[in-house]
């Protein structure tokens, strides 16, 4: 186990900015996820973190060691990648086997030899009992399923006993039925292991179960760091409201406006009073153009709201349906908007109908509307 520390890193190419000051401190047996958007540099952070990247500004240590200048065989980390890259002619035994046959480790003289063949076997099939897979150790990758294939990788990875984990989007190539398991899979190893772990996907709901502190990048860029739950309830900017959280968060243009001493969003055709604890907060923006977004999940059928505060509901129309069993997903248009809703399958509008559709306000969000900057 170690910890990571990216320290001001950039990466260029010629002009493009892959990476810009990322600035990222993992601690010791931490699991962290990067996630972001196709392009957004989390990949090639990983690959910076592994030696596969150079550098072009800033510092990466491990532990107390700056790894900059070393290459990936000395970083003692080891790399899940997407594609498994296996090695077709050998079976699953000699795939996690490999490493150990290839490397030198220090002896009690501190001389550097072979391991001996009874300590890789005892690695092997102790990696290969932790995942499940003693039974498949002689068969050819080709042989074995995805799900299998994958715990082969980590296997092998396993065995070397890392500083340091990293995963580049190894889930991607399974079925989603296949992704949940192992994302349970993986959450179970890593309380078993108790090892450093830095796990790169676009996928946020992988992000959300897996991580224990979540990094939301976008071009380049790192947008927050934080627990899965803090990343939900209070993003910092709209990037990373709109990001995270499936459906996503609904956004619309609004004014702010004072009346008879209370505050509204104006909307054009409809409006909304803003709750007392968060007026003061939407008060500085008034007369301004500002962003509001609530969640699907906090748009409700008003016939069935438990409680419905004043000045919180408008009149909405269904363009489409979804029926998910536990859920329905509405699509609807408020004054001109359109807006995603999770409501309870009690709901029975059809489409084509209208219903009153209640804002749960307490759950809302403002951004400003040139920055993205969270306001509430």
């Amino acid at each position: 186990m170690a910890r990571v520390e990216l320290d001001h890193v950039w990466k260029r190419y010629g002009a493009f900015v892959a990476v810009q000051d990322v600035d990222l401190r993992i601690a010791d047996g931490e699991f962290v996820v990067l996630v972001g958007p196709s392009g957004c540099g989390k990949t090639t952070t990983l690959r910076m973190i592994a030696g596969l990247e150079d550098i072009t500004e800033g510092q990466i240590r491990i532990d107390d060691t700056v790894v900059n200048e070393l290459p990936p065989k000395d970083r003692d980390v080891a790399m899940v990648f997407q594609s498994y890259a296996l090695y077709p002619h050998l079976n699953a035994f000699d795939n996690m086997a490999f490493s150990l046959k290839m490397r030198r480790f220090p002896d009690a003289k501190g001389n550097r030899a072979k391991l001996p063949r009874a300590e890789i076997e005892k690695r092997v099939r102790s990696a290969a009992k932790l995942l499940g897979i003693e039974d498949q150790l002689s068969k050819k990758p080709g042989q074995l399923s995805g799900g299998q294939r994958q715990r082969v990788a980590l296997g092998r990875s396993i065995v070397r006993d890392p500083k340091v984990f990293l995963f580049d989007e190894p889930l991607s190539n399974l079925d989603a039925k296949l992704r949940v398991a192992m994302r349970a899979e993986l959450a179970k190893l890593h309380q078993q292991l108790e090892s450093t772990m830095v796990y790169v996907t676009h996928d946020q709901g992988e992000a959300m179960t897996l991580g224990d502190r979540v990094v939301v990048m976008d071009k380049g860029v790192v947008q927050q760091v934080d627990e899965p739950q803090t990343l939900y309830d209070r993003p910092r900017n709209e990037f990373v409201a709109g990001f995270i959280g499936s459906p996503a968060m609904n956004f619309l243009d609004a004014t702010v406006a004072e009346e008879d001493g209370g505050t509204f969003l104006d909307f054009g055709a409809f409006r909304l009073r803003v709750p007392p604890d968060l007026t003061a907060a939407a008060r500085a923006h008034e007369g301004k153009t500002v962003v509001f977004g609530i969640r699907p999940e906090d748009l409700h059928d008003r016939m069935f709201a438990q409680f419905v505060q004043p000045d919180a509901t408008a009149t909405a129309k269904v363009e489409v349906k979804e029926a998910m069993g536990s859920d329905l997903f509405l699509y609807a248009t408020v004054g001109g908007h359109t807006v995603h809703a999770r409501v309870s399958p009690t709901t029975k509008v059809e489409v084509g109908q209208s219903f009153d559709v209640y804002f749960d306000l307490t759950k809302m969000h403002l951004f400003e509307k040139a920055t993205g900057a969270a306001i509430v």
